[in-house]
């Protein structure tokens, strides 16, 4: 199994309106896809003296191909609908991960 997780520092003016719309939107947008068969949101605890809000946004694919396609045919869409919709309020890491166990 294929884990992408996607790190993110969303500013605290917008986090409350940000998150509804991941979770009512942009997640199912992704799910809709049809490459990842779970996802899982959390906050990562910690004190950030910037003012921000980190949460990871983790998704799994059963296998990389499954992972590529939806790079090549879905990815940069829908990261551009959050680059417009909420223009330098976040910063988003990625990483992709091979699930052991």
């Amino acid at each position: 199994m294929i884990l992408y997780n996607v790190t993110i520092k969303i500013d605290k003016v917008v986090a409350e309106e940000w998150l509804d719309w991941m979770k009512t939107v942009h997640i199912p947008d992704i799910m809709k896809t049809g490459y990842f068969v779970e996802y899982k949101i959390c906050e990562i605890l910690h004190d950030d003296e910037d003012g921000g809000i980190n949460y990871a946004f983790q998704y799994f694919a059963n296998n990389m191909e499954a992972f590529q396609s939806y790079q090549s045919e879905h990815a940069k869409l829908l990261q551009k609908e959050v680059a417009t919709r909420y223009p330098n309020k976040y910063i988003a890491f990625r990483t992709l991960m091979k699930v052991i166990e």
